[in-house]
């Protein structure tokens, strides 16, 4: 018999791996946009707050949208189990962390998602002036999707932690067709998550509005260590792009790619546009914030999962509001503070007028970017070690 072949790994890269390349130009900043339109959603800056419910509640939907960002919702949350949402996320958050999963798996069984609830979270956030963007898993997509519509959402997300066009189910088990979704609801469909051009390219074919890339990185997710699933964040955004193109190609309809997970500073985010993300969804930048909902505490939404928990609650504290964390002033000289004025900058400092030009900006990979020359930041865990 003759030997099988061996296996062959292909090489990944994360975002702390890569470094952008100045090109020719400069530009002035005031003369950089960084304006995107996702999901016919206009946005000043091509920033997602990610739909977790220690990020995302209807008041910091409205705060995030008016400065000219998207909330994302999550439609599953304890937003919309209990009309005092803040008395359970302080529970959440004051729980001893011998005991937060069972806290939380009781918090999020205990009580149904109420559509009475949802419309009126949905109305809390057009109240406001801002864009009603909100998200389900793909079990009750239809469901919820139909609702928030009716509601008078912009836009809908449908999100699990790995995507795809085909699923093997039981006999007699429904599954989620995204193009009868598509068709059915009368606001655009956004979905995730994933990370290769195949499925990619395949989602775009249904018809969804954008399509969302990450499996994995996100600071509170344990899928990676629970699964051992995920593809590095620099790599999944370069391999959807790749997606994005051939489809547009095919179609002429371009889908936007936004880069979910693992993204922790401005820095993060300038190198995710530059690789070809459209946007990108954070989350423990936000859950940083003042106002943020989860009280100095983060955590995912597989995290009070019933059966196999896969996220953690982190405590990352409070740098300031979301006025200084999106728009400054910063008090800080690590990137958590006035991103979009980072954005901007690296933007006009590599010669990129907007966001589609960034895409064509040089990427290196730079595996001593992070550590060369920085002995003295390390040593005092300042700026970039900044604990």
């Amino acid at each position: 018999m003759g030997s099988a072949s061996p296996k062959q790994f292909n090489r990944a890269y994360g975002l702390d791996e890569i470094a952008l390349v100045p090109s020719s130009i400069t530009i002035d900043p005031d003369l950089v946009d960084t304006s995107v339109t996702i999901a016919g959603v206009k946005m000043k800056f091509p920033i997602f707050a990610s739909a977790m419910d220690s990020v995302v509640s209807p008041k910091t939907a409205g705060i995030i949208g008016n400065f000219g960002g998207v909330g994302v919702l999550n439609l599953e949350g304890v937003q919309t189990r209990y009309e005092n949402a803040d008395e359970v996320l302080e529970k959440i958050a004051s729980v001893d962390r011998s005991i937060y999963v069972q806290t939380m798996q009781g918090i999020y069984q205990s009580q149904p998602v109420k559509d009475e609830l949802v419309i009126q979270r949905i109305k809390e956030i057009k109240a406001q002036g801002a864009p009603a963007v909100v998200s389900s898993t793909p079990q009750s997509a239809m469901r919820l999707g139909k609702l928030a519509a009716e509601a008078g959402a912009d836009a809908f997300l449908v999100q699990s932690t790995v995507t795809s066009t085909r699923f093997r189910g039981k006999e007699g088990q429904a599954v989620l067709n995204l193009a009868d979704l598509c068709n059915a609801l009368p606001i655009p469909v956004m979905v995730g998550n994933s990370t290769t051009t195949d499925v990619t390219l395949d989602l775009m074919r249904t018809g969804v509005a954008a399509v969302f890339i990450g499996i994995g990185p996100g600071a509170a997710c344990t899928t990676r260590g629970v699964l051992g699933v995920g593809v590095p964040m620099a790599t999944s955004i370069v391999d959807t792009a790749l997606a994005r193109d051939r489809y547009l190609e095919e179609s002429g309809r371009y889908v936007p790619i936004i880069a979910d997970g693992g993204i922790v500073n401005s820095g993060d985010i300038c190198k995710a546009l530059a690789c070809g993300a459209d946007g990108v969804m954070i989350g423990s930048p936000f859950a940083k914030a003042a106002e943020a909902p989860g009280n100095g505490f983060h955590w995912g939404m597989a995290t009070p999962n019933a059966v196999l928990p896969r996220g953690a609650r982190i405590q990352v504290g409070t740098i300031g509001t979301l006025e200084e964390i999106l728009m400054g002033p910063s008090n800080t000289d690590d990137g958590s503070q006035n991103i979009v004025g980072a954005i901007r900058t690296c933007l006009a400092t590599v010669g990129a007028g907007n966001i589609r030009e960034m895409h064509g900006i040089d990427v290196v990979v730079a595996p001593s970017l992070l550590t060369e020359g920085k002995i003295y930041q390390r040593a005092q865990q300042l700026g970039m070690y900044k604990k």
